[in-house]
C-alpha cells in the first residue's frame, strides 16, 4: 500500500493534538475532533498509534480512530480499476 500521508511528529498537549503532516504543522482541538477523545483522561490520550500508511491515528485504550484526511478535510479516492469481460 502506498503511503497516504507522512506523519512526522505527533503529540497531545492538554486537549490539543499536534501533528506534522507532509511537512506542515497542524493543531486539532479534541473537542471538535471527537467526543470520545474530548472526554478521555490524559494518560489514554497519549497512548496512540499512527498507521504505517499515514492513513489515520488509533487510540487502542479508547477504541477510537481518526483519519488524517478527515482531520485535514481532504479526500483520497482509491485508484479504480475496471476490467472488461468479453461476452
Amino acid at each position: 500500500m502506498d503511503k497516504v500521508h507522512n506523519v512526522e511528529k505527533a503529540f497531545v498537549q492538554g486537549k490539543v493534538l499536534h501533528l506534522t503532516i507532509d511537512g506542515q504543522g497542524y493543531e486539532f482541538d479534541m473537542e471538535q475532533a471527537s467526543s470520545v477523545l474530548a472526554a478521555a483522561d490524559p494518560g489514554k490520550l497519549n497512548n496512540f498509534e499512527i498507521s504505517p500508511s499515514g492513513y489515520g491515528i488509533h487510540w487502542p485504550e479508547l477504541d477510537e480512530d481518526l483519519s488524517i484526511d478527515g482531520l485535514l478535510g481532504v479526500s483520497h479516492k482509491p485508484e479504480r480499476k475496471v476490467t472488461c469481460l468479453e461476452q
